[in-house]
């Protein structure tokens, strides 16, 4: 499961009304919170985060919190 499927599951999403809402197809969203392959694209982020009513940066933070610089 991807960091972005396990959010939705601790916010017990239902993923049907998220893809009704938001126009992703349910198994563009399956694809999404299942295969950590998959590339999540901002204007997905953002309607998904409108959908469930919480912040895109909330969504961000957690999808991107492996993410950091390389220093030199």
């Amino acid at each position: 499961m991807t960091d972005l499927g396990q959010f939705l599951s601790r916010k017990s999403v239902n993923r049907s009304d998220v893809a009704r809402k938001t126009g992703i197809s349910k198994t563009r969203l399956s694809e999404l919170a299942n295969n950590t392959n998959t590339q999540l694209r901002v204007n997905e982020l953002y309607l998904i985060a409108l959908a469930i009513d919480v912040e895109p940066s909330e969504i961000m933070n957690e999808v991107c919190k492996g993410i950091t610089l390389k220093y030199e």
